[in-house]
């Protein structure tokens, strides 16, 4: 079934809906396009009056149906009027109008002694068309409706119908339907054709296509008054009251009334933070605004806890997600700065101050010790590790996690970034920027050395990082495993050149001071380098031999690098897994056998695109630091040595493998499924999933992910120019 909608005008859609019969018999087909109006009227303190459906006058050349809601009470809390007037859907002859109401069948899902509040209810439609019974409205009105188109549809056939959704009367409606639709899918074309890379292939553009398609598909409307919620909206059937103990009583403030980037309206129609600031990214290719509105979006009173806290999703906003928003505000900046020749600093300031806030909230919450060092809590990785992260150990032991503090050194790294970026027009800035500069050393000193006795989270006989259980008595035992969690702290990697801070007089004078006077943590984050532009300023956790040590293990093909991308678990757990008294951790490349946080995700091997996305940033911008002889051995037989710049893009062609077409016309993404590889109707309708099989590059998990898999759209623009 194709449907396709192109906008005539502001509040005229046209409408094509075409249902192709691939069997080999012919099979009778039901077209039911819907109309109906959200319920509002049968609950809540206030009586509203009802909206209502009905016919529209009679044609000889089309239907009407007639949605009117002038009569309703609008939204107090909306700055505009929230009531539409007269819509008119105008559709094809050929169409039976049916009507019911939009009311819950309370009979039938709650049984005695519950009672319809209409003769009429929400699966009229089912119960009369498959079952024949007399459910449906005869007055021909309605808050629902519908109308049956029936078709016989012979093999390899279609049936068409077009409609046509506008607030004008019109009286011939359906002319210039198709011709808008053709005009439309044209400057789709030249829109596209306009932004995709010249390099990329056929097959390339068409996935960076859909790709893109999806993450704009996936806007939602998404309301949610949490006050409202757990008080309940019907005072004659109020919620019981273990729900005002229950989760997100904290977030009284959080009112949303936004249209927002769902990861998936499939199987997650409610927003997650930092699945939002990735999804910008790729946004921005195709709408920078509504990109840079997204990331305002989390910042915003109405969403943003007056703590700072940014709310992480909707199941508890008050679980932690990574900090990535300062790196998707930098990042989607410097985006549109690119693109558009102009500075968004209106955007980047008020986002920056916000973050402030967000930053403090992190640093006074989760760095419980005062010592820089975070445990971060749950942090989106799921069932990454054989505890919940989200739950406090038994008898006072704490998790240091290696990721949660890569994390914060990368938060620090970005802050200073736009604080710099603010200062070229206002130099007070400069004092932040050197604010977030310390803070950095701090963060990137402390993973070297924690406590009296001075324990690292990096592991010089592994060359890896680890996270640190801290016992109550003071003793510290690594958690050896090798996880995305040891890689995160790469994230944490900027340069700084002496020519480039030149203008920034105060925040180099400072930064020198701290290099001369503090040596003592400098030494084990900052690294300076002597190049033929001058000094530049390495800040990374790891010195070039530490650096030298984690890519050899990220590259190995016994670790991580799998054909098709960075697994979330080293392979080295498949025949040596990590166990403690809590349980055991081995490597999961498909679907998770175990069931921490429900099971319906997998970090313990699998392949996700965010981390794999910030892996090739990083390493880019070690590129940039090092140069190009900066090289690994090859870490397979007969491999020759590589490059950053080769890692990088070795990583950047082992996503887009995931999807393309290889020299057998196969795609790994659809593993197995012949019906997706082989028939010609669907072996190019892509699919872009949670995330992927660590050995076979497969789709696994939520099918419609066009969240953060949308990426792949940013890696075919980045690698195909």
């Amino acid at each position: 079934v194709f449907v396709e909608y192109a906008k005539a005008g502001p509040e005229d859609i046209c409408i094509r809906i075409e249902a192709i019969n691939r069997g080999p018999d012919t099979a009778p087909l039901h077209l039911l396009p819907h109309l109906w109006f959200r319920n509002r009227w049968s609950w809540g303190e206030d009586e509203f009056p009802e909206p209502r459906i009905h016919l529209g006058e009679a044609s000889r050349t089309h239907l009407s149906l007639v949605a009117d809601d002038s009569c309703c009470v609008s939204i107090t809390r909306l700055p505009f009027d929230y009531r539409l007037g007269a819509y008119h859907l105008y559709a094809q002859l050929g169409g039976r109008p049916l009507f019911t109401n939009n009311e819950t069948n309370a009979e039938l899902l709650f049984g005695p002694p519950a009672n319809n509040r209409s003769h009429y209810v929400k699966d009229a439609f089912h119960r009369h068309l498959v079952h024949g019974e007399p459910c449906v409205n005869p007055q021909h009105f309605g808050t629902k409706a519908c109308l049956d188109y029936r078709f016989d549809v012979p093999p390899g056939k279609s049936a068409v119908v077009r409609l046509r959704l506008t607030n004008r009367a019109m009286a011939r409606p359906l002319v210039g339907v198709e011709s808008m639709l053709q005009t439309r899918r044209e400057e789709a074309d030249e829109f596209y054709a306009a932004i995709q890379p010249r390099e990329a292939s056929p097959d390339e553009r068409r996935i960076q296509r859909q790709a893109l398609a999806g993450l704009l598909w996936s806007k939602q409307i998404y309301r949610f008054d949490v006050s409202k919620w757990l008080k309940g909206d019907n005072p004659s059937a109020p919620p019981p009251a273990s729900r005002l103990t229950l989760r997100n009583r904290r977030w009284q403030h959080l009112n949303s009334n936004r249209i927002i980037s769902m990861p998936d309206k499939w199987e997650y129609p409610w927003f997650a933070a930092w699945d939002l600031a990735f999804q910008a990214v790729p946004l921005a290719l195709v709408d920078p605004e509504f990109a840079k509105q997204q990331l305002w979006l989390l910042l915003f009173e109405q969403f943003q806890h007056p703590n700072g806290q940014l709310p992480a999703y909707e199941w508890e906003f008050s679980d932690m997600n990574p900090p990535v928003h300062a790196w998707a505000v930098w990042r989607v900046y410097n985006m549109d700065r690119i693109r558009s020749g102009k500075a968004d600093r209106a955007f980047l300031e008020k986002c920056f101050h916000k973050l402030l806030l967000n930053f403090a909230w992190w640093v006074n919450k989760v760095d419980t010790e005062g010592n820089n060092v975070f445990e971060g809590g749950f942090l989106g990785l799921d069932n990454i590790t054989v505890l919940d992260r989200s739950e406090k150990l038994p008898d006072g032991t704490t998790l240091q996690q290696s990721d949660g503090t890569g994390w914060m050194g990368m938060f620090c790294q970005n802050m200073m970034r736009i604080a710099l970026e603010l200062a070229k027009e206002n130099k007070t800035y400069e004092a932040t920027a050197t604010k977030f500069f310390e803070h950095y050393v701090y963060i990137g000193a402390a993973m070297k050395s924690m406590g009296e006795d001075g324990l690292e989270m990096w592991d010089e006989q592994d060359g890896f990082f680890y996270d640190v259980l801290t016992r109550p008595d003071g003793r510290h035992e690594k958690f050896r495993v090798r996880s995305l969690v040891g890689l995160i702290p790469m994230f944490a990697i900027e340069r700084l050149e002496e020519k480039w801070l030149e203008p920034f007089t105060e925040f180099r004078a400072n930064m020198n001071w701290f290099l001369k006077n503090r040596a003592d943590l400098v030494q084990r984050c900052v690294t300076t380098l002597d190049t033929d532009e001058g000094k530049v300023h390495v800040l990374a956790v790891m010195n070039p031999e530490q650096i030298h040590r984690l890519l050899r293990v990220i590259w190995d093909p016994g670790e991580f690098r799998s054909p098709y991308g960075l697994r979330s678990l080293s392979k080295h757990h498949e025949h040596h897994p990590f166990a403690i008294a809590h349980g055991c951790i081995g490597y999961e490349p498909g679907e998770s056998i175990v069931k921490l946080k429900g099971g319906n995700s997998n970090w313990r091997g699998p392949i996700w695109f965010p981390m794999n996305f910030m892996m090739i940033e990083s390493l880019r911008k070690l590129r940039k630091a090092y140069g190009g002889k900066f090289t690994i051995p090859g870490c397979a037989e007969n491999e020759a040595p590589i490059n950053l710049d080769e890692l990088a893009g070795g990583f950047a062609e082992r996503l887009i493998r995931i999807f393309a077409r290889d020299a057998a016309g196969r795609r790994a993404v659809f593993g197995e499924n012949e019906k997706f590889q082989t028939d010609p109707h669907w072996r190019d309708q892509v699919l872009f999933y949670e995330y992927f099989h660590g050995d076979t590059g497969a789709g696994l998990g939520a099918s419609h992910q066009t969240g953060w898999t949308a990426l792949i759209a940013s890696v075919i623009d980045e690698w195909r120019k």
